[in-house]
């Protein structure tokens, strides 16, 4: 039988023929991990030097088992502990024997792929953000791509637990990221192998390999963890763990893992023969309660990769796969007609599509297989363009080498393709990779055609046993799955009418048509968060082109029939890309569009692009040029946004829809009028210190956002940056401690020419915080205008602070919100001595409910006195000003030169003596107040009468007047009605709200509202 010429888990080649291997290079492929090792390291272990891997390949590994044994104690760097030796040397032997040959498979000892022979090198670099990535993962390989590895710092496999310095940390425990079918498996696979034949991590005295998949079929039982070493490793039984010095468990697939892992209600197991659940022993382990002092290895697809905390993790590697050099060297390495293969690599890259695929090895190797048949002389017909078109050729040389060894079998190539299909898209809709015998029978399998189909099949669908000869069911690759299932919900709508998209079959009153079940799958790609069936769609749509059609005739004996024309469901997709959808989600349609043969948007914004014009793009324009971009074969050193469009003023989606653009950029330019909290998370999604960003913004508005400290120290790394140019920033209510605020500080110290107006109301700021903040304003080249801190935690400490910073740069300050915060009269003492400046140029103070009296109300007007002319807004609402109060704030407003324009006083407690003083500075200055606010005050009709004075002078220009709650009764009403009678002209607004008026008093001044020759507008009762 026919093998894979290809690691299926690694993507480097292996030998068809043990001739064929000798005459390619040795020299291995590299791929790519990345690494980050968190600061945070609980155990403190010794960790020992790995030895140098040997230079010689293992020659023949089916050599006795005496040899085996005699190569691990002669060829280790450092003699065998003397304590378990004898279970050391078992089990390195049985895992040499399990491992020396590709994934453990041993088809054909003739045609047998050595590990050895064929392994790929690994590198590792810190720096791995952490975060969960939804998008498919495909597209994960197409960004990993682009990024820089500047600064990337290669390390070995067998190194994956060392130290990148001395003066690191020792790292206990250690997660793998990577995509389907780049390598993860294999790298556990070589580690335990060059352990095992003595070449590295000799300090190690015994590896346990312990898979997901396997793990599961234990999920239900409960037993200790030396129970479950016995069952899994039986050489085991005689061994004491707490005489080991050094074990590694080794968990590979947690993407595979079918039982829940609850790290904050998991019961602590410390003791190894404790009985527990397989999940409580696996987090106790992880957690370091069992066994402190092991290593733990686990390896992951990078979207379940969350389900490990962070804390429990001390460096996180990221497998990545081939770059553009590493794919050539792949297709020359596996084709040995190097004419042959200089055409696959010349076919592939004019294809940008399947270039991109190439990312991944195991689709280089179906590529491969593939193109050296259709390009060589023993296949004819349109060479493959898409990607349902290479995937189904696969499928179609799979199924021909299958009807050529299998002639005598059973059920029909259709049959047991409609039933991998089915198992296929079932299993794809639950997000599974593997599947064990009960998930086989629900589709109908029976395990003994499993048997069979993982025989016959064997370079798609395959069956492993495990540790303790269990079975476990996978095909070779995600995308081979994802292909199956677009194949099954085909052929399952042409020869039957039915959309399986649909969970419940309706009563349907049309026909259904392939549209239907086109706009089922787009429509729940769209939703998926996890992009699980972004592939799976494009091979869905792309088998309905009737090229492709003619191509399944060579698979099944009867497709159906369908009058459907593509063009429906092009329109479709082209309706949902100019909709809001997510740039990952658009990016995918535009390959859904390709596999269609449709280009038109693309085309469209190339045709845009070298016309060197500018414009104002539509959604779905913007959408294309992301895709052309991403797609296109040159390096974005540098994106300029305004290079693409006429305006300035870009709105939010623009923003979000460009910022995988700007990810792939190493330097971007972008200026827009406003960034709120979508843009934002976008833009905060993909910062990094190795992409220098040039930031020209009005306004970013992210208040109400749950930023904390630690969103507002990633906000502050753009904006200390010399090339950012922020005029206003709004954190309203986005709880920020004084940590954060000090961060802030921090960053506009380095940059502190740009920021006109700062908002931080309702944030936990504290004194500690404006104390930071008065660090910058104190700086002359601030040119802060505005600055809000209600409701910040502030006291007489920090007014003490802001009056020290605004004493040395007074001139710049023209707003200071402090409402809501414990300043006290010895605060606003503090404030009067900068206000009473000429220099200070404060021309709003927002004092509301501040705990300020008479007293600091008297110290205040003071100050105003001395330098009345530019405070042009005072609120000192909800303090105990009274009637005193009140009058030395008159004998400001009396000023010719003061130039106040709204005053607030709600509930100060101010009587008729108070108004009678506002009333008298209103006759002295009538020309300026146009705002007067004295809600809440016990003034009564005595008091409304004594203002009525002052408003009856023609002079007098206020527009708004609210004596909500003032004890006003109709006495009061026609007070009011003569002044404004003799005043007509200015007043706009009263409002008399929770007032004791009468018809009398509210008919005298409807009257006044009604008629046209009175300013009168909104009269509020």
């Amino acid at each position: 039988m026919e093998i894979s010429d290809l690691d299926i888990d690694n993507g480097a080649p292996s030998a068809k023929k043990r001739k064929l291997q000798k005459n390619r290079s040795d020299s291995p492929t590299p791929s790519c991990t990345k690494s980050e090792i968190s600061i945070e390291q609980p155990y403190n272990f010794k960790v020992g030097d790995s030895s140098s891997l040997h230079s010689a390949q293992q020659k023949d590994s089916f050599k006795s088992e005496d040899r085996m044994e005699k190569s691990i104690t002669t060829d280790a760097g450092q003699d065998a502990p003397s304590a378990g030796s004898k279970v050391e040397k078992t089990i390195k032997l049985n895992l040499k024997k399990k491992f020396q040959c590709l994934n453990g498979v041993m088809i054909n000892p003739g045609t047998q792929t050595l590990l050895n022979e064929i392994y790929t090198e690994l590198y590792i670099t810190e720096g791995d953000s952490g975060d969960v990535n939804n998008e498919h993962e495909v597209r994960q390989m197409e960004a990993a791509s682009r990024r820089t590895t500047t600064e990337e710092t290669p390390i070995k496999c067998n190194d994956i637990f060392k130290p990148l310095s001395e003066q690191d940390e020792p790292i206990r425990s250690v997660l793998t990221k990577g995509v389907a079918g780049i390598g993860k498996t294999v790298s556990v696979q070589k580690f335990i192998l060059d352990w095992a034949e003595g070449k590295a991590n000799q300090d190690v005295h015994l590896i346990f390999p312990l898979p997901f998949r396997e793990l599961n079929l234990m999920k239900d039982q409960k037993l200790s963890l030396m129970e479950l070493l016995h069952v899994c490793f039986k050489e085991t039984k005689e061994t004491e763990m707490s005489s080991l010095e050094k074990v590694v468990f080794i968990f590979d697939g947690l993407d595979e893992c079918r039982f829940p892992l609850d790290f904050q209600n998991t019961v602590k197991v410390c003791d190894v023969t404790e009985s527990a659940s397989v999940q409580e022993l696996l987090i106790n382990l992880i957690k370091g309660n069992l066994l402190p002092s092991a290593l733990i290895w686990i390896t992951s697809r990078p979207a379940a990769a969350d389900q490990i905390p962070s804390e429990c993790v001390h460096r996180v590697t990221e497998v990545r796969g081939f770059n553009d050099p590493q794919k050539e060297e792949y297709f020359r390495k596996r084709i040995s007609d190097q004419s042959l293969a200089n055409n696959i690599i010349t076919h592939l890259k004019s294809l940008r599509s399947l270039y991109i695929m190439c990312h991944i090895p195991v689709f280089c190797w179906i590529s491969a297989t593939v193109l050296e048949r259709m390009l060589g002389e023993a296949e004819s017909g349109e060479i493959p363009k898409t990607l349902t078109q290479m995937y189904t050729h696969f499928l179609i040389i799979q199924t021909n080498i299958i009807r050529e060894k299998y002639s005598k079998k059973q059920e029909s190539d259709e049959e047991m393709l409609l039933k991998l299909g089915q198992l296929a898209f079932q299993q794809l809709k639950k997000r599974n990779l593997i599947f064990y015998e009960e998930d086989l029978r629900e589709c109908g399998i029976d395990v003994r055609e499993a048997a069979v189909y993982s025989g016959v099949c064997t370079q798609i669908f395959r069956e492993e046993f495990g540790l303790h000869h269990s079975k476990v069911y996978c095909f070779v690759h995600l995308s081979v799955q994802e292909h199956l299932a677009a194949l099954y919900v085909h052929l399952t709508f042409m020869k039957e009418k039915r959309n399986v998209l649909k969970e419940t079959e309706e009563l349907e009153i049309k026909e259904m048509t392939a549209l239907d079940v086109h706009k089922s799958a787009v429509d729940q790609a769209i939703k998926s968060q996890t992009g699980h069936l972004d592939l799976f769609l494009r091979f869905l749509l792309g088998l309905s082109l009737e090229s492709n059609q003619k191509l399944l005739h060579h698979l099944v004996t009867q497709t159906g029939s369908s009058s459907h024309s593509t063009e429906e469901t092009v329109q479709y997709i082209k309706k949902m890309i100019s909709g809001d959808v997510p740039t990952e989600k658009s990016i995918n349609l535009f390959h859904c569009l390709n596999e269609l043969g449709d280009n038109s948007l693309v085309e469209e914004i190339q045709r845009y692009l070298k016309s060197g014009k500018q414009s104002e793009l539509s959604p779905s324009e913007w959408s294309a040029l992301v895709f052309v971009l991403l797609t296109s074969e040159q390096e974005l050193e540098v994106f300029d946004l305004s290079k693409y469009t006429t305006t300035d003023n870009i709105l939010d989606w623009v923003l979000v829809k460009v910022m995988p653009v700007v990810a792939a950029s190493r330097k971007a330019f972008i200026r827009c009028g406003t960034i709120k909290g979508r843009s934002w998370a976008a833009l905060d999604s993909i910062l990094s210190p190795e992409r220098e960003l040039h930031l020209s913004v009005n306004s970013i508005y992210l208040s109400q956002n749950k930023l904390g400290d630690s969103g507002v120290e990633r906000l502050s790394l753009v904006l200390q940056n010399p090339h950012c140019k922020v005029e206003t920033l709004r954190l309203q209510l986005c709880g920020v401690t004084g940590e954060g605020c000090s961060a802030l500080a921090s960053a506009l110290r380095s940059n502190p020419s740009h920021l006109i107006d700062l908002e931080l109301s309702n944030n936990e700021l504290g004194d500690s915080g404006v104390k930071s903040l008065s660090a910058v304003l104190e700086n002359s080249l601030c040119k802060l205008e505005t600055l809000g801190l209600c409701d910040c935690g502030i006291t007489d400490e920090g007014c003490s602070a802001l009056t020290s910073a605004l004493r040395s740069n007074p001139s710049h300050l023209k707003e200071l919100h402090l409402s809501r915060n414990t300043v006290g009269d010895s605060g606003v003492k503090s404030l009067s001595a900068v206000l009473e400046n000429p220099d200070c140029k404060l021309e709003t103070l927002r004092l509301q409910c501040c705990c300020v009296s008479d007293e600091g109300c008297a110290v205040l007007s003071s100050a105003l006195r001395s330098n009345p002319s530019h405070l042009r807004e005072l609120n000192l609402s909800q303090n105990e000003l009274g009637d005193s109060g009140v009058k030395s704030l008159s004998s400001v407003l009396e000023n010719p030169d003061c130039k106040l324009e709204t005053l607030r006083l709600f509930n100060c407690r101010i009587a008729d003596e108070g108004c009678a003083a506002l009333a008298s500075a209103l006759r002295s200055n009538p020309l300026h107040l146009r705002e007067l606010h004295l809600s809440e005050n016990k003034m009564g009709d005595s008091g409304v009468k004594r203002l009525s004075v002052g408003l009856e002078n023609p002079l007098c220009k206020l527009e708004t007047l609210r004596l909500c709650g003032c004890g006003v009764s109709d006495e009061g009403c026609a007070a009011l009605n003569v002044a404004l009678r003799s005043n007509p002209s200015h007043l706009r607004e009263l409002e008399l709200q929770g007032n004791k008026i009468g018809d009398s008093g509210r008919n005298l001044l409807s009257a006044l509202q009604d008629d046209e020759q009175y300013s009168l507008q909104d009269l509020i009762w």
